[in-house]
């Protein structure tokens, strides 16, 4: 609600939009689910993760359409939505977790992968999107 005070203190409406895009979807989690009081803290980082990919899917299909307008929108939505998540790890960082994982489990072929996936994207949650970590993993185990 602060962010959202100064973005319309400051007439921004791109980061006023975002914002108001959080709360929304926030809102409807919280009506739509059986415990109306308050939503976990992972639950609010899967919203928030789940934004950031919509904006970002969008750009890319603006960009394959030649709509750089458009796409720049998204993306810059995309960046102040960000803000509220953790920071992302790189994708170094997240190849040493999914080797821990892989370590951990005792994967050693594709046959594994929903085992390692399950635990790396539980354990990195809100750290790493899913594509990363699935493109790792394939990586690793193959």
């Amino acid at each position: 609600m602060t962010k959202m005070k100064e973005a319309m203190k400051a007439k921004d409406s791109v980061a006023l939009a975002s914002l108001r895009s959080i709360k929304s979807e926030i809102l409807k989690a919280k009506t739509a689910s059986s415990n109306k009081e308050d939503m976990s803290e992972a639950d609010e980082l899967k919203l928030v993760q789940k934004l950031v990919k919509q904006r970002k899917d969008s750009a890319d299909l603006y960009l394959e359409q030649d709509r750089k307008d458009l796409a720049d929108a998204e993306l810059e939505e995309a960046k102040i939505i960000e803000q509220f998540l953790p920071a992302q790890l790189s994708e170094e960082e997240v190849g040493k977790e999914v080797k821990a994982i892989i370590a951990e489990t005792g994967a050693d072929s594709m046959k594994d992968m929903g085992k390692v996936m399950g635990l790396a994207t539980q354990k990195l949650a809100g750290r790493a999107d899913g594509k990363t970590i699935s493109k790792i993993v394939k990586e690793n185990l193959s």
